[in-house]
């Protein structure tokens, strides 16, 4: 259907069958105006789709609009996208339930590219600290992992000839994750230097103290806190830090949402959303990349 028509007969219902009132009206006349100042080229209801409401997100985000402002507007949309539906214009246009915004919510803190090569390269590798270092900030940062899954990654789910490494997140659901040749290079060097040496052989964990029992989660936050300090990075890093600057990166490198959405563990693509610190030109080049074989 025509989306010009499509939306005329939606305030129709909006003002008839709902009985909103004028100033109401003009307020989402506004969020359509908002809405179209962003997908001018969609003139058809089976243009619309759930990504869409995704990618108006972020395309609002990057313009620094209030969270209240984008959670009414994603609101209007999604409203109209369940009116399609109620009428059998369009079908499945909704197929998860897409988050609010949170009102409260802030983005956490990442680095840029410049900033994480600061601090990657800041552990001094000539010891079994800095090794040890350069394996936690590695598995962090180029594989996005949470720190409940690196102090519970073992041994066994690293395969160095694939280059990949299984990791077990939230709801015990496994995922697979590109693991890079530099960050496998200081695995295998801590192995040889620190594992090996001191003959923890039976611990079935990658990492491990010097007890042979698994890092702690306090262990790895010390680690990053420290290395930070020593980067002379001015922010507040952590290691969620890494991760989210992961995500970020992957994105403004072209990666299309749902592989990131997969390499993070997320059960929801509206969960990635909050990774949105993108251009304008690698915005365009991640919904060019996503939209190609439409």
């Amino acid at each position: 259907m025509d989306i010009n028509e499509a939306i005329k007969k939606y305030f129709y219902y909006l003002q008839f069958e709902k009985g909103l009132s004028e100033i109401t009206l003009i307020d989402y006349k506004d969020d359509f105006k908002s809405f179209f100042k962003y997908f001018p080229y969609i003139d058809k209801t089976s243009f619309l789709s759930e990504d869409i409401l995704i990618e108006y997100t972020f395309k609002m985000s990057l313009d620094n609009l209030k969270t209240s402002s984008i959670d009414r507007r994603i609101s209007t949309l999604r409203n109209f996208f369940l009116f399609l539906e109620k009428e059998e214009i369009e079908k499945n246009l909704i197929k998860n339930d897409i988050e609010r915004i949170n009102k409260e919510k802030r983005l956490p803190v990442y680095l840029s590219q410049e900033e994480v090569k600061i601090l990657l390269n800041t552990p001094d590798v000539s010891s079994i600290k800095g090794i040890i270092e350069k394996v936690v900030l590695n598995l962090l940062y180029f594989c996005g992992l949470r720190v409940s899954e690196l102090v519970t990654l073992k041994l066994k789910d690293i395969n160095v000839e694939e280059k990949i490494i299984k990791v077990i997140g939230k709801g015990s659901v496994e995922r697979i994750i590109p693991i890079r040749e530099e960050a496998l290079d200081f695995i295998n060097l801590y192995i040889k230097e620190y594992r090996n040496k001191h003959n923890f052989l039976n611990s079935k964990y990658l990492l491990i103290n010097t007890h042979g029992n698994p890092l702690s989660r306090q262990s790895i936050y010390a680690i990053v806190k420290s290395v930070s300090i020593k980067a002379k990075i001015n922010k507040n890093i952590h290691p969620h830090t890494l991760r989210h600057s992961f995500a970020t990166h992957l994105l403004e490198n072209g990666a299309e949402i749902r592989a990131v959405q997969e390499m993070l563990g997320h059960s929801k693509i509206s969960t990635t959303q909050i990774y949105t610190h993108l251009s304008e030109k690698k915005l365009k080049q991640a919904y060019d990349l996503f939209w190609k074989d439409e």
